[in-house]
């Protein structure tokens, strides 16, 4: 059963004396089949990013360094999760909106995404979405 809400991932570490090596692998990680990556780095501090939804995309959002906290919202209420672990990632359904806040200095965010890059998958007006929401309830 596909997940609805925004949920902690645990993802695999890997540990030895030289360090760590944390995998996300599809099938086992994410339920979703992994079709792009990125990160975001270089965050003004204060600075909120996002500010939209997905209607098709599943994605996973990782700290790999430092820590910021993801507001999200969806069907199912609002939820608040600070990311401040690079072997744990926040799962986001389709129909999530979100916005990243409170970074650290040395934030550094990695996005795994289910879809390619397409603005028509973006909901970027927040009163659409809530529009949206209401239809899919």
């Amino acid at each position: 059963m596909p997940q609805t809400k925004p949920q902690i991932v645990t993802i695999p570490k890997i540990q030895d004396r030289r360090g760590n090596l944390s995998v996300i692998t599809t099938g086992e990680t994410v339920s979703f089949d992994i079709a792009r990556a990125y990160w975001i780095h270089d965050i003004v501090t204060g600075e909120v990013r996002y500010g939209h939804a997905f209607r098709q995309a599943h994605e996973l959002i990782v700290a790999l360094s430092g820590s910021f906290e993801v507001s999200t919202e969806c069907a199912g209420g609002k939820f608040a999760f600070m990311l401040n672990r690079p072997d744990r990632g926040l799962y986001l359904p389709p129909l999530t909106w979100r916005e990243i806040s409170d970074t650290s200095s040395n934030a550094v965010a990695l996005v795994v995404t289910s879809t390619s890059y397409s603005a028509d998958d973006y909901i970027r007006d927040y009163d659409i979405y809530k529009q949206i929401i209401v239809q899919v309830q």
